[in-house]
């Protein structure tokens, strides 16, 4: 049954057509990963469905700007159905704790909570009219449990410490705008509406809680899910239907990342081939006319008709590709080395007495927890931040390209070109000079667009807009700081073929798991304590051998333990008294009991006559039946213990 239904979108900014004439819908329980190249208008889309589903999308999610209303066509929500929606720039009330604003998301779940209360109290005290207050109760209790069951303040503090902000006391004044982000996911996770709405929501997250999160929707989240991302393991474990936005229509495909690329590459072969036979149908056609046959029958004029309706056809539009490459100079034998280096920021150790070298050819993917070091690591090699201790040597012929994750060098109130190449028409790369239009036609801007602001690009467009000036400057060793995030993944696969087909020696910190298991040929792992650990392989190696490890510890630990118990003096068992084997031998009968007598006043608390015929008791009725549970929880208890001891 359709949860969300959209009909006609249409949406442009100036001569810019983002959405032309969008049809989707999406399903009770749906899961949908919305992919397509920057700048193609994924995050508008998403804004559109949201704040388009109404009000109650509203009361979910942050308030909206004028801008995401769509120009044309309608968004159509099933009657009662929540939607909220992760933005990229969430917002919150001044001096909130992470655990308040979370608990926001509970709103719903304790409104039921107190509504069953209410319900249960007015039974027990005889007010209202039996039925109605018995199917106030009932609706009540459904509700609660669609909203997570009876138990579920837990779920706050498990939803933060799930997505690395294990301090629910912070208050997000104080924190990050990754880690609001955070926040706003956890929110939106515990609320668990009908249909969640994510723009990117691995930004900012590392490798543990990106799985976290995935866990979290395949196992606890009940509603359905609207994915704008680039993690592609995220979109193949995780999603069930592709969107793939381009040229303003949507293609919709069955299954995750990997059946996307199967079928869409079936559909372009398809149109390849429509494509080859209407050429040649052309070139017959236009044979025929030059001909001029002298007999002009109405047959032949259709034939002709035919022919112009063919010449009028577009042929298939070409994917649009990134071509990335960087201008190598020469290394030297001595490229990077880390002689015993230690990292501290402000009185904290990051990184204790590593040692490390990095040799020509090599991709070390950098990972671990957010705040463990990582981007302080590359600070360090760059010459921006001295160790603490130990010394950092770089090579007299190395060169650094440094792609940072603030993307800093972008001027906002300049256009494209001008952030790129200045007031030159013209670039020369190696030997060869080539208009600007041209080089930004590599990072997938058209002509017609590199006159536009800087400021109002996309996350995504700034990121290849940073490439774009990096990749004009002479270098031999990249250093990336998240590259990944807000590219897509046309560009994140030029890049990951610059990096591997040109052999290129790169430093990479990402939580991309997908882009470090294409890329790297060792990992260097933030352990946490100052322990930095290099281990050499891909990423699914590194995953691999770090649960190796993992297991072999415990199974030592382990081992250990069973030797320490083995070598220590057998403790006297202390046996039972006469007395509590008889108890024993009786336990099981009176457990019977207990459980008989639980099941027959939950069966009078259950029937709606008993608050017409028994009303008096009813309050005494529900005191026993606690007593009743209290004491079939004694005996398990005292059997359990009296087991254990014979």
């Amino acid at each position: 049954m359709p949860l969300l239904v959209a009909r006609g979108l249409q949406k442009s900014f100036g001569p810019r057509v983002l959405l032309d004439g969008v049809d989707v819908s999406i399903e009770e329980g749906r899961r949908v990963g919305l992919v397509g190249v920057n700048g193609s208008g994924k995050s508008t889309l998403a804004r559109i469905l949201a704040s388009g589903a109404g009000p109650t999308a509203g009361a979910a999610s942050e308030a909206r700007r004028r801008d995401e209303d769509a120009d044309g066509g309608e968004v159509i929500l099933r009657g009662g159905a929540v939607v909220a929606y992760l933005s990229q720039e969430p917002r919150f009330a001044q001096g909130k704790t992470a655990a308040e604003v979370v608990r926001e998301g509970l709103a719903a779940w304790e409104a039921a909570r107190r509504r069953h209360d209410e319900a249960t109290h007015a039974l027990t005290e005889g007010r209202g009219e039996l039925e109605a207050v018995l199917a106030m109760q009932a609706e009540a209790a459904a509700e609660v449990e669609r909203l997570g069951g009876w138990d579920a303040d837990h779920v706050v503090p498990a939803a933060l410490r799930a997505l690395g902000l294990p301090d629910v006391e912070r208050v997000v004044d104080r924190m990050s705008g990754g880690e609001k982000r955070r926040v706003a996911l956890a929110r939106l996770l515990v609320e668990g509406p009908d249909l969640a709405i994510l723009d990117e929501p691995t930004n900012h997250l590392d490798t543990d809680a990106i799985e976290q999160l995935e866990n979290w929707i395949l196992t606890r989240f009940r509603g359905a899910v609207l994915l704008v991302t680039h993690d592609r393991y995220l979109l193949d474990r995780v999603t069930d239907e592709t969107w793939e936005l381009d040229a303003g229509k949507v293609h919709v495909y069955d299954g995750g990342w990997s059946t996307y690329l199967e079928s869409k590459a079936e559909r372009m072969a398809l149109a390849e081939r429509a494509e080859s036979n209407r050429q040649n149908f052309l070139r017959k056609e236009l044979d025929w006319l030059r001909r001029s046959p002298s007999a002009r029958s109405t047959k032949q004029k259709a034939r002709i008709g035919r022919a112009h309706e063919a010449l009028a056809e577009e042929g298939p539009r070409r994917e649009r590709t990134a071509a990335l490459s960087l201008q190598q100079t020469r290394l030297g034998k001595t490229i990077l080395e880390l002689k015993k280096v230690d990292l501290a920021i402000a009185g904290r150790t990051l990184v204790k007495e590593l040692d490390f070298v990095l040799q020509k050819g090599d991709r070390i993917g950098i990972v671990g927890p957010n705040g463990a070091g990582k981007t302080t690591l590359l600070r360090a090699v760059t010459g921006d931040l001295a160790p603490t201790k130990g010394e950092v040597v770089v090579g007299s012929s190395t060169r650094f390209a440094y792609f940072d994750q603030t993307r800093s060098g972008l001027v906002d109130d300049q256009s494209i070109a001008e952030n790129v190449a200045g007031p030159k028409e013209k670039l020369t790369i190696g030997e060869r000079t080539m208009d600007v239009r041209t080089y930004l036609a590599r990072f997938l801007f058209p002509p017609e667009r590199v006159r536009e602001k800087v400021g109002n690009l996309s996350g995504g467009e700034r990121a290849r807009v940073r490439l774009a000036q990096l990749l004009l400057e002479p270098a031999n060793v990249l250093l990336l700081d998240e590259p990944t995030n807000d590219l897509d993944v046309a560009t994140l696969g030029a890049l990951e073929e610059m990096l591997v087909e040109n052999d290129t020696t790169a430093l990479v910190v990402s939580h991309d798991r997908y882009f470090l298991d294409r890329v790297c040929t060792a990992i260097l792992e933030f352990e946490g304590e100052g322990v930095v650990t290099r281990w050499e392989g891909s990423y699914d190696t590194f995953r691999r051998l770090k649960q190796a490890r993992e297991s072999e510890r415990l199974a030592t630990e382990k081992a250990a333990v069973a030797e320490v118990r083995a070598s220590a003096p057998p403790k006297p068992k202390s046996g039972l008294s006469s007395k509590e084997k008889r108890e024993l031998d009786g336990m099981m009968e009176a457990i019977e009991v207990a459980e008989t007598r639980v099941a027959e006043l939950d069966a009078l608390l259950s029937d709606p006559a008993t608050y017409v015929d028994r009303a008096p008791e009813v309050p005494k009725l529900t005191a026993d039946r606690d007593a009743a549970h209290a004491e079939v929880e004694r005996l398990m208890a005292r059997w359990e213990e009296l087991e254990a001891r014979k």
